[in-house]
């Protein structure tokens, strides 16, 4: 069990430039909320020997465990840097990172992970450690992501959030919407509906997609409408669009400070833990991307 997690920000560490990224991401978030932030190194060790069977020498170890405490003291200054108050635990499991990662997830508030990691020494968080942690994690998890044109988000950069109208989406919705007022900046909400997307309405031969847009934008209302009665502090952009969504979503995310996604959505295949979309979102937007899955509490 990942101590130190219990309603904190966990992030997690392992000396790449995407984990600092995310630290000082989690800092600011964590100071900003008044919340405790833990930081997490996992070792990645998993057992085993040398070649032909030799037990594995206690200096690997010794090793091994200087150098999580070297990083962990790193992600420290770095996030004391960013919010100098901020409260910082650490906890450092001799093991790979997704366990101790969704485990810390049933306390935590909120995981933050950087979209890519080290794929060398151990306790990598690579792109499949974040896409892993996102489908299975029981709090959100964001996903922090640099802009490729390396300038900071803005600070009044609205938060988008991709609406489908299932179950999940409703779960990403409410956060979204949490999120937008927390944060005092407007919220989009886009519902992005194409011919190829499976489950969706599709337009009769003596029906045209005018009117099936005029559907989506009902449904799209619907969705939305008890929301803007619980939170009429939040400047609503709905926004219905023929296209597919990750490309949408894609493409709001360079104009945006925040994008949230359900974990799988109307067109997920039975038995995927994360979709799609929200895959392509982890790898490519423009700003940090929060994962909610349908079990998930809001932060």
């Amino acid at each position: 069990m990942v101590r130190g997690a219990e309603g904190a920000i966990v992030v997690g560490v392992d000396g790449s430039a995407g984990a600092a990224l995310a630290v000082r991401w989690a800092a600011a978030e964590a100071g900003a909320r008044d919340l405790p932030l833990h930081l997490l190194f996992a070792a990645g060790w998993v057992g085993g020997g040398y070649g032909g069977g030799l037990p594995v020498p206690q200096s690997y170890f010794d090793d091994l465990d200087q150098a999580g405490k070297t990083l962990l003291a790193e992600a420290k200054r770095a996030a004391r840097e960013v919010s100098p108050g901020v409260a910082v635990t650490h906890s450092m499991p001799f093991e790979p990172p997704v366990p101790p990662l969704v485990d810390a997830s049933g306390r935590a508030r909120m995981l933050v992970l950087g979209a890519t990691g080290r794929t060398g020494f151990a306790g990598r968080l690579a792109g499949a450690t974040a896409v892993a942690v996102a489908a299975r994690a029981l709090c959100p998890v964001v996903i922090v992501r640099p802009r490729t044109d390396g300038l900071p988000v803005p600070a009044n950069a609205p938060v988008v959030v991709g609406v489908d109208c299932s179950h999940v989406s409703d779960r990403a919705v409410a956060v979204a919407f949490e999120e937008a007022s927390w944060r005092r900046v407007p919220l989009i909400a886009v519902h992005a509906f194409s011919d190829a997307d499976a489950g969706l309405l599709l337009p009769e031969p003596d029906r045209g997609w005018g009117t099936v847009s005029q559907q989506q934008e009902r449904l799209l209302a619907e969705n939305l409408a008890g929301w803007r009665e619980e939170y009429p502090e939040v400047q609503l952009e709905p926004v219905a669009v023929r296209d597919q969504p990750r490309a949408e979503l894609l493409a709001r995310s360079e104009a945006a400070q925040l994008l949230v996604v359900g974990s799988r959505g109307r067109g997920g295949v039975t038995g995927l833990l994360l979709g799609s979309t929200s895959q392509a979102l982890i790898h490519h937007a423009q700003c940090p991307v929060l994962v909610v899955r349908a079990a998930a509490p809001a932060p």
